[in-house]
């Protein structure tokens, strides 16, 4: 099971000696995987655990605030992911002024050595580390030779000639392209959350939904889309329509995921669902009139229902529903 050390309290003197990398990871794409798949082979290799540390909330969120680019993956459903890989434990470390502020030097002495006993490092091709990004792969190298542990970088792995990143996938998303948001993630884009109560707009427009509060800066999708869910206690994937975004017909702030499960009543809240999106069919939008929306919504529901009948047979994930 992958052990979470939440903070450096928690650090405990079984948690020393270590292979280590460090980073964001925001939607463990295909290139996050070689890295990690990388460092659990030098975990093999040198008989210690393997440690991956990543922080809350992400240095470009606290640097950038709102207006930060679009978040993958946010703290539970990275986990989720790593929780498939052969990582030993993760550790979560808030990014705050006090981390912002810690030197590179400090980072390596009293982090690296003095805390962890790091045995060996990976990172990115891309990774700085400390105040003002003052540390860079070479000042690692000589602190490795420094402090006897090895460090290696993993070069930039590509598809189709072009770096595979989580800024290409937020334009892969963006573009609605989700045929190549799958290639570089492998597997489809997807967001998990609780069910919480709305304000039972759905219902009172004739089409029940199920709410899940995004809890991210800003969402890597928005508008209505063919999606597939499976939850807590379900017995089977279920096929629905998913809409992300502000609902700015009512003057909506908060961004939430609404989704309407095909063919299927039962009471959900409370329960944790994962929606994977396959197809998004329009934007986000702000209509005249409820009504308006009422007939928009029906049309989306139409348009949902005749793409699953077309493309069932195109995908894993249908055809698991089935």
């Amino acid at each position: 099971m992958l052990e979470l050390i939440r903070g450096l309290h928690n650090i405990r003197p079984s948690h020393r000696g270590c292979v280590v990398t460090i980073g964001t990871f925001d939607g463990i794409h295909h290139g996050h995987q070689m890295l990690i798949h990388h460092l659990c082979a030098k975990s093999i290799e040198l008989q210690v655990p393997s440690l991956l540390v990543t922080f809350e909330p992400t240095p470009t969120e606290y640097f950038r605030g709102e207006a930060v680019p679009a978040r993958l993956t946010r703290f539970r459903e990275k986990f989720r992911l790593l929780e498939e890989t052969e990582l030993d434990r993760v550790m979560c470390i808030p990014f705050n002024e006090r981390t912002r502020s810690i030197s590179a030097d400090e980072v390596i002495e009293q982090f690296l050595v003095e805390l962890l006993d790091v045995q060996y490092l990976v990172v990115g091709d891309d990774f700085r580390f400390g105040k003002n990004a003052e540390g860079d792969y070479a000042m690692l190298k000589t602190a490795g030779d420094k402090y006897h542990f090895g460090v290696s970088h993993m070069g930039t792995l590509q598809f189709e000639y072009e770096r595979i990143s989580s800024t290409r996938i937020r334009q892969a998303l963006h573009e609605g392209d989700f045929t190549l948001a799958e290639k570089l993630l492998g597997r489809p884009y997807f967001m998990m959350g609780p069910v919480v109560e709305g304000q039972h707009l759905g219902t009172k427009l004739g089409t029940p939904t199920a709410n899940i509060r995004l809890q991210r800066y800003k969402s890597a999708l928005e508008g209505v889309f063919a999606v597939v869910v499976e939850g807590e206690g379900f017995d089977k994937p279920y096929e629905g329509s998913a809409y992300v975004g502000t609902r700015p017909t009512i003057d909506g702030v908060e961004p939430l995921l609404e989704v309407h499960l095909f063919d299927f009543s039962d009471d959900i809240y409370g329960k944790r669902l994962k929606v994977s999106f396959l197809e998004q069919f329009r934007g986000d939008v702000k209509f005249e009139s409820m009504d308006e929306l009422r007939h928009q919504i029906q049309l989306d529901l139409e348009n949902t229902r005749s793409w699953f009948t077309e493309n069932r047979h195109l995908h894993k994930l249908l055809r698991k529903v089935n």
